[in-house]
C-alpha cells in the first residue's frame, strides 16, 4: 500500500474503501450481505493496509455508517473514517447534532474526517462552516473536508473555516477526467487531497462492456452505458486493455493506477467481495511508465459523452418498430 501526507489525518492510504452500498438493496447488498460478506471485506481491507472508509449519513439512511462500525470492531478507532453531513439547515447546532448521529452510528467518540457533502445552492459555507469549526475545536473530528466542490467553491469554503478544508471527494476517473483541470493542480499545490469517488465509472473501466454488450440492472440507467456513449468509449477501453496486457494486470486496475499516478489523489472503490478487494488494492503496486499515463489521459480528454437527455432519446428509438 503507498500512502499519502494529509495535514489533520496523517498517513492515508491511497487506496481506500467506499462503503455507499453497504446495505443498499438495488446493488445487493442487503441484509445477509451486511451481517457476512461487510465483515469479511472491512477485516481483509486493514490486512491490505487499508486505513481509509468513507460513507454518508444519507447512504441507507444510516445503515452504511452501523455496517462500517460493527465490521471495524476494534479497529475503528485506528483507522481514518470519512463520513458526511448532507447540508439541509447546516446551522451550528444541527451540525453537532447530525455529526453526534454519525459518530454513534459509527460508535466513534471522533470522526477523523467529516465532509460537507454536497454545495448547497442556497446556504453559503459563511453559514455552514462555523459548525464544522466548532466541531473542529471541540475535537469532535479530526478534518474537515467536502465534496462535489468546484474549485471556486473549495476556496470559498476555506476562507469560511478560517483553515484548510483538506480535502475534496468528487466523481473522477479515465471516463470524467474534469478534474484534471483545475481541482488535481490546487491539491498539488496546496497540499490537499482529492478523494475520487466511482474510479471504475460504476464498471465501465473495466473493459467488459460495449455498444455490442450492455449491462443490465441499475448500471442501464447510467449513460455512460447507452449504445452511442459505448461506441465512443471503444478507443479508450481498446488502450486500456493493450496497456493492461503489457503490463500483466487487469483494465480496472491500469484505471485505478492511472488515477494513482496523480499528485494528491486517493481512491475509494466499493467492493462486493474480498476477491474484489483484493483486486482494487493490487492496483497501487501498479507503476505505470509515463507514456502509458500520457496515452490515458488524451484518450480520457478525447472521450466526449453525450447527454443523458440525448441518451434517453437513443433509448426511446432503439424501442421503436424498424
Amino acid at each position: 500500500m503507498k500512502f499519502l501526507e494529509v495535514a489533520g489525518l496523517g498517513q492515508v492510504g491511497r487506496v481506500g474503501l467506499g462503503t455507499w452500498q453497504f446495505g443498499s438493496r438495488e446493488w445487493g447488498y442487503g441484509d445477509g450481505y451486511a451481517s457476512g460478506a461487510a465483515a469479511d471485506i472491512v477485516r481483509r481491507a486493514r490486512e491490505l493496509g487499508v486505513n481509509l472508509f468513507d460513507t454518508a449519513e444519507i447512504y441507507g439512511t444510516g445503515k452504511s455508517e452501523r455496517i462500517l462500525g460493527e465490521a471495524l470492531g476494534a479497529e475503528r478507532d485506528r483507522v481514518i473514517v470519512a463520513s458526511k453531513i448532507f447540508p439541509i439547515a447546516p446551522f451550528p447546532s444541527v451540525v453537532r447534532s447530525r455529526e453526534k448521529g454519525s459518530a454513534d452510528r459509527l460508535k466513534l467518540d471522533r470522526i477523523p474526517l467529516y465532509q460537507i457533502h454536497q454545495a448547497n445552492p442556497l446556504v453559503p459555507d459563511s453559514v455552514i462552516m462555523p459548525g464544522m469549526r466548532g466541531l473542529l475545536d471541540a475535537d469532535r473530528i479530526g478534518a474537515v473536508g467536502v465534496s462535489n466542490y468546484s474549485l471556486a467553491r473549495w476556496r470559498k469554503a476555506d476562507a469560511a473555516l478560517g483553515r484548510p478544508v483538506v480535502s475534496n471527494q468528487v466523481q473522477f476517473s479515465l471516463a470524467h477526467p474534469g478534474p484534471l483541470e483545475d481541482l488535481v493542480p490546487f491539491a498539488q499545490q496546496e497540499n490537499r487531497m482529492i478523494m475520487a469517488y466511482s474510479p471504475l465509472a460504476q464498471g465501465l473501466l473495466g473493459g467488459r462492456y460495449s455498444a455490442e454488450l450492455r449491462p443490465g440492472g441499475i448500471r442501464a440507467m447510467n449513460p455512460l452505458f447507452g449504445t452511442e456513449n459505448l461506441r465512443r468509449a471503444k478507443p479508450l477501453l481498446d488502450l486500456l486493455r493493450t496497456i493492461a496486457a503489457a503490463h500483466d494486470a487487469k483494465p480496472a486496475q491500469v484505471a485505478l493506477a492511472w488515477l494513482l499516478s496523480l499528485p494528491g489523489v486517493v481512491v475509494i472503490p466499493g467492493a462486493s467481495s474480498v476477491e474484489q478487494l483484493e483486486f482494487n488494492v493490487a492496483a497501487a503496486d501498479l507503476d505505470l511508465d509515463t507514456d502509458s499515463v500520457a496515452s490515458l489521459t488524451a484518450a480520457a480528454k478525447a472521450f466526449r459523452p453525450i447527454s443523458l437527455p440525448r441518451t434517453l432519446l437513443e433509448k426511446a428509438r432503439e424501442k421503436l418498430p424498424v
